[in-house]
C-alpha cells in the first residue's frame, strides 16, 4: 500500500520529540542520550532495504510505493549536533527497473554524495538535491549493493599488514562502551623519549581523513623501522562504536570525543590519556596529528600562542607546499587555541607545548591524490621535527609537564 506523501515529514516531527527525550540505557539497553535504533529491514514484494550491518545508519524507512522509499536520516542524539548526516543501507531489487530512495534529513542538509558499492567497486550515484538542501533523491539501478554517504572502510587489514611489514606492536589501550577495543600501533624504539601521536576517526562520517592517515602512518612506520630517536603511537579508529552504529558525530555515550580531551569523561579519550600518563617517565609527545574531514583540505595549526620554535617547524614542514601536490591543494589556518574547548589539538598543545595539528581532508577529495600528498608530507615530517627546540626534542616536553599529562591523574 502506498503511504501518503506527508508520511516522512510526520515521522520526522515525531522523531524530534523522541530524540529530545530518548529512552534511557537502563530501559532500552543503550547509553543515555542515544536514540533507540529503528527496525533493521524495510521491504516490499519487489525491494528489500536492510540496516543490519556495522556502519548502517539508524534511518526510519517509509514505503511510498513498491519501488519508492523515504528514509528519515536522524542523528544519534538531540540537537545541537554537527551537521554530518550519515546514511548507509543495503538493498536488493532483482528486476523490474530502478528504485527511488528519498533522503529526508532531520536537523541537517545534504552533505555527502551517495556511493554505491558492488563487488568492491565504489561508484558515485546521481542525486537530486532539494532547493533547501533538506532532502535528496537517489535512483538505484536494479540488482543489489550497499549505498552509503562515504565508502565503508575497515582498519583491521591495514593494522595487521603494516604491523607485520614494519615491525609494529599492536596494543589495546582500552575498551569502548560497547566493549570494542581501542587499538593502537606502536612503531620505532619503545624506549625512545620522543613520541609522535596520530589520532584518527574521532567522528564517524569523516572517512576521507583515513585516506590520508593510512599512507601517512605507513610512511612514518617505514622511516622508523630502525630509529632509536623516535617512536610513533597511531590510533587509527578512536571511535569504533560511533562508526559501527552509523553515528553522525558522537560515541555511544552521546559525546563528541573531540570535545572530551582534558575532561576525559569517555573511555576512548581516557584510554589514550591513561597510556600517556602510564608511560610519562619513559616517553613524551613531541608532535600530534589528528585526522578529520571537512568541506575542503586544510590544516588547523596553532595561532599567535605558538612559540617561535614551533613556528619554524610549521615553516619547514607545511609552508609553501599548499599547491605543490597535483589534485590536493590545501590551506593553513591558525585559530588561536582555546584550552577549554576539549579538542585533541588544543589539549596536546596546552599540555606539552608541541605542534598539535588537525589534518582535515575535503569530503570530496580524490583518494589517489590524497594518498599521494599524505605520503609526501609524511616523508618530510621527521626531518622537519629537527626545527623543534631541544626542550622538546630531548624528551623533556613543554609546559605543564608533570608525571601525568596536565596533572589529570588516571
Amino acid at each position: 500500500m502506498k503511504h501518503p506523501p506527508q508520511s516522512a515529514a510526520i515521522i520526522a516531527l515525531s522523531l524530534v520529540a523522541a530524540l529530545s527525550g530518548c529512552t534511557s540505557g537502563r530501559d532500552a539497553g543503550v547509553a543515555p542520550g542515544i536514540a533507540v535504533p529503528p527496525p533493521s529491514t524495510c521491504k516490499t514484494s519487489q525491494v528489500v532495504l536492510e540496516f543490519d550491518f556495522p556502519g548502517a545508519s539508524p534511518a526510519r524507512c517509509v514505503i511510498e510505493g513498491e519501488r519508492q522509499f523515504s528514509l528519515v536520516i536522524t542523528p544519534e542524539h538531540a540537537p545541537p549536533i554537527n551537521p554530518s548526516p550519515w546514511y548507509a543501507f543495503r538493498y536488493s531489487a532483482p528486476s523490474q527497473g530502478d528504485v527511488t530512495v528519498r533522503l529526508e534529513y532531520l536537523g541537517a542538509k545534504h552533505r555527502y554524495t551517495p556511493k554505491l558499492t558492488r563487488g568492491g567497486l565504489v561508484t558515485p550515484l546521481p542525486v537530486t538535491i532539494a532547493a533547501n538542501g533538506k532532502s535528496a533523491s537517489i535512483t538505484l539501478p536494479e540488482g543489489s549493493g550497499t549505498v552509503s554517504a562515504q565508502p565503508l572502510i575497515s582498519y583491521e587489514g591495514f593494522t595487521q599488514e603494516i604491523a607485520r611489514t614494519y615491525g609494529g606492536q599492536r596494543l589495546t589501550l582500552g575498551q569502548s562502551l560497547d566493549n570494542r577495543p581501542i587499538e593502537a600501533i606502536r612503531f620505532g624504539d619503545p624506549s625512545a623519549k620522543k613520541l609522535i601521536v596520530i589520532l584518527g576517526h574521532q567522528h564517524p562520517p569523516e572517512v576521507t581523513g583515513s585516506y590520508a592517515l593510512k599512507p601517512f602512518v605507513r610512511e612514518l612506520a617505514r622511516q622508523l623501522q630502525n630509529s632509536k630517536q623516535y617512536q610513533l603511537l597511531a590510533i587509527p579508529l578512536l571511535n569504533p562504536d560511533g562508526v559501527a552504529r552509523g553515528h553522525w558525530r558522537a560515541n555511544r555515550g552521546g559525546v563528541d570525543l573531540n570535545r572530551d580531551w582534558g575532561s576525559f569523561t569517555q573511555p576512548e579519550t581516557r584510554a589514550v590519556g591513561a597510556w600517556l600518563a602510564k608511560n610519562a617517565a619513559k616517553t613524551t609527545p613531541i608532535a600530534m596529528l589528528d585526522f578529520h574531514s571537512t568541506s575542503r583540505n586544510l590544516f588547523y595549526v596553532q595561532g599567535d600562542e605558538e612559540s617561535g620554535q614551533n613556528q619554524r617547524f610549521l615553516q619547514k614542514w607545511l609552508a609553501g607546499k599548499e599547491t605543490q601536490f597535483p589534485g590536493y591543494a590545501f590551506t593553513i589556518e591558525k585559530p588561536n587555541a582555546n584550552p577549554g574547548s576539549g579538542t585533541a589539538k588544543n589539549w596536546f598543545f596546552s599540555c606539552y607545548a608541541i605542534p598539535s595539528y588537525t589534518y582535515e581532508v575535503g569530503d570530496n577529495a580524490p583518494q589517489a591524490a590524497t594518498e599521494a600528498a599524505a605520503t609526501a608530507l609524511a616523508a618530510d615530517f621527521i626531518t622537519a621535527l629537527s626545527a623543534l627546540p631541544e626542550t622538546i626534542l630531548d624528551g623533556a616536553g613543554g609546559r605543564n609537564r608533570t608525571d601525568t599529562p596536565c596533572g589529570t591523574g588516571f
